[in-house]
């Protein structure tokens, strides 16, 4: 029995999004469904008094691929916002990432050598040649005062247990510039969509029927019914109703205000580096679009708190340990046994992804879907002409052989689009 859809899209965020738009740009019919209320998944904006709230917490665009570039271009016009956060230690401000501007405020160095030696100093008197957690290993990089006053108080709400707690592999790096550079992201495309995110993933999803509010583990059977492959990205380990135990994320929870003033902090991200704050960062929406916006007088703000997951909240960040990668890959073997499924995105394959990766991703797993149609068509039809002599079965079995064949192929055409033949 002929499919309805080609492909189920279960998530309309950016995976999903891309998917769905280049899938239906070659043909193939897309059902896009999302338990929550709106599209765009974690990237949703929406318009408050005339500013663009990131619900889901800042999302800024960066990117090193300009295919990538080019690509999200076709859905919006970015605006030229360089990512700048500012550090604040207990009343005192500090520019991230570590810069000159930040030394300069923190010891008084004026020049990239002095500051390069304070940093050594530092290192050097708190070496651990083999660091066995997050602390010893900030220190090997940093040294002691950037580690005590822009690391340590916000790591550790971050992931809610102390440092010296934490294993070392969270930290791999901490960017350190001898210039005065407070771009904080080293890529050579940076930007936010005027408009928001909301608008591009619209225009993407544009002409693709969207069902909002509908959650796919609830009712999967009657779902399933509906297309000839599953496009899912939701949680893994929830597909498969936990039965190996749940993958442990971080969380984060938002208190967002409106305020009856201009401008309350002066910039879009300022983080809380001490301990006693209990939230993490605070954000001001109307920074992100400047110069798209009118100033107004009024502002949106939103407080950023960390906290651990637990069933029925949003899971945000996964927990990349041993012990959750190690389950992550039994889950990953039930999904590669999954037929007609394709995990994809953050939550479908348990990583981190920036917005690029995601459409990178998105892309490629589009492009393999469309490549095993292809070929399977082509197979079909080819394998006809391609019996060896030696073939045990005479040719009236051959004949009704390649007829199931064929059958079969037609039977792909009506649940997957054209067939492309030989």
């Amino acid at each position: 029995m002929a499919k309805q859809y080609d492909y189920l899209i279960v998530g309309a965020g950016l995976f999903g999004a891309v998917f769905a738009h280049e899938a239906t740009k070659a043909g193939r019919t897309c059902l896009v469904i999302d338990k929550r209320d709106h599209i765009a998944g974690n990237i949703h904006t929406e318009n408050v008094a005339g500013i663009n709230v990131h619900r889901y917490g800042a999302h800024i665009f960066h990117t090193n691929d300009k295919k990538v570039w080019d690509y999200v271009n076709r859905f919006a016009v970015f605006n030229r916002y360089t990512n700048s956060p500012v550090a604040n230690y207990k009343g005192e401000l500090y520019n991230m990432p570590f810069n000159m501007n930040t030394f300069n405020k923190m010891w008084g160095v004026v020049t990239p050598a002095q500051a390069q030696a304070k940093i050594e100093e530092q290192r050097a008197a708190h070496f651990t040649a083999e660091p066995k957690n997050l602390e010893e290993q900030a220190i090997n990089l940093v040294g002691t005062d950037i580690y005590e006053k822009l690391v340590k108080g916000y790591t550790e709400k971050q992931w809610g247990r102390p440092c010296d707690q934490l294993p070392a592999f969270i930290i791999k790096r901490l960017p350190v510039r001898l210039t005065f550079d407070n771009n904080y992201f080293n890529a050579l495309y940076q930007g936010i969509p005027n408009g928001g995110y909301t608008a591009m993933v619209e225009k993407m999803l544009a002409g693709i029927e969207v069902r909002l509010g509908v959650n796919y583990l609830k009712d999967k059977a009657e779902l399933d019914a509906l297309a000839g492959r599953v496009i899912y990205t939701g949680p893994i380990d929830a597909y498969f109703d936990y039965a190996l135990g749940a993958l442990q994320y971080r969380s984060v929870r938002f208190e967002t205000e409106l305020l009856d003033c201009p401008n309350y902090q002066g910039n879009a991200v300022i983080n809380y580096t001490d301990a006693e704050t209990p939230y993490t960062r605070i954000i001001e929406h109307k920074h992100f679009e400047f110069g798209s916006t009118e100033p107004g007088t009024k502002t949106v703000i939103s407080r950023e708190y960390s906290a651990e997951w637990k069933p029925g909240d949003e899971p945000y960040y996964p927990v990349n340990d041993e012990q959750n990668n190690a389950l992550y890959a039994r889950y990953k073997a039930m999904a590669d046994a999954e037929p007609h499924v394709v995990f994809g995105g953050r939550l479908g394959e348990y990583r981190y992804y920036d917005m690029d990766k995601v459409i990178e991703s998105a892309l490629e797993c589009v492009r393999v879907q469309l490549d095993k149609i292809n070929q399977y068509g082509q197979y079909c039809l080819f394998e006809i002409f391609t019996q060896q002599a030696a073939d045990p079965y005479p040719w009236g079995c051959r004949l009704i052989f390649a007829f199931r064949g064929v059958m079969k192929d037609l039977i792909f055409a009506l649940c997957y689009g054209t067939i492309k033949t030989v």
